[in-house]
């Protein structure tokens, strides 16, 4: 099992630069860092080969995270916006595969995050969002990716809410890259029973994101942590555990993850390092090294 952070957690625009944090999570003794897709198209081919020897030479695995626009719909009604956003994944998991990434996670088969003050259409965007991914899913495979399918919490996402549901998606697309991605913040607001829910994604669980009741660092809330560690050494899961910590307000951040009050105790950069390299060792502890 390999533990990673979003680099994010320390940053409040979606399109901030990820290169630097390269070096600062292997000095924290990370893993992994994940990285927003949402602006690789605009990174230039030199930049990324940057990156990519940076995470070579630090001993770092680059993982991606996405939540389409509204425009980049691929189960959107119109079909002008279905095409539009198969080109966009197309364009992105092209400059994905130049940074050595093998896994790209989130709502992939939707956008994010979901107008609600418009009607939603669950049965005809889950039936849409299949066949998208399932569009998109040969692409992806022959750039050796894999698309872990995210399941949200109602306020961010109709499509797909519990691991029940992802798991019967990712069945129905029937691409072997084809994943369930869980993450525990959304988890708790859905599932009934943490292990039972990874105990349904099984094999199918392909990327797994963690974070507090409130997104803070693992280790500082009331998540189960050795529930969910029992439940991912029996599912023999070795995938990546990435913490997805959102504590700074301000930002296209913080209003699009709804962070109204510092989460972080006014924290300079220093403790906010600290704090994550202390919910690293919690994390190794609880969920397997």
């Amino acid at each position: 099992m390999k533990h990673g952070i979003y680099y994010s957690y320390w940053e409040k625009e979606w399109s901030a630069k990820f290169g630097p944090y390269v070096e600062k999570v292997a000095k924290l003794g990370f893993d992994v860092i994940e990285v927003a897709a949402h602006h690789i198209n605009s990174y230039s081919d030199a930049e990324l080969v940057a990156i990519r020897q940076a995470s070579k030479d630090n001993g770092i695995i680059l993982t991606a995270g996405i939540g389409p626009t509204k425009q980049k719909n691929l189960s959107s009604p119109d079909a002008d916006v279905r095409k539009a956003g198969k080109a966009f994944f197309e364009q992105t998991l092209t400059n994905v595969a130049k940074l050595d990434i093998k896994s790209i996670g989130g709502a992939l088969h939707s956008y994010w995050p979901v107008d609600y003050t418009q009607p939603v259409d669950k049965i005809g965007d889950r039936a849409r969002g299949v066949e998208g991914i399932h569009g998109i899913a040969d692409f992806a495979n022959n750039l050796g990716i894999n698309l872990c399918i995210e399941v949200l919490n109602r306020f961010e996402n109709h499509v797909l809410n519990t691991a029940a549901e992802g798991v019967a998606f990712v069945q129905d697309v029937g691409k072997s890259n084809v994943k369930v991605m869980l993450d525990t913040f959304h988890m708790n607001i859905e599932e009934d029973s943490f292990g039972d829910a990874i105990r349904t994604a099984g094999p199918f669980l392909g990327h797994f994101h963690t974070g507090e009741n409130n997104r803070r660092v693992p280790g500082t809330g009331r998540i189960p942590w050795h529930e969910i560690g029992l439940a991912l050494r029996e599912i023999n899961y070795t995938g990546a555990v990435v913490m997805e910590p959102f504590v700074k307000t301000g930002g296209g951040i913080g209003s699009d993850i709804r962070v109204w009050r510092d989460l972080s105790n006014g924290a300079t950069e220093a403790k906010l390092d600290e704090d994550a390299r202390n919910s690293l060792a919690f994390s190794r502890f609880v969920l397997g090294a």
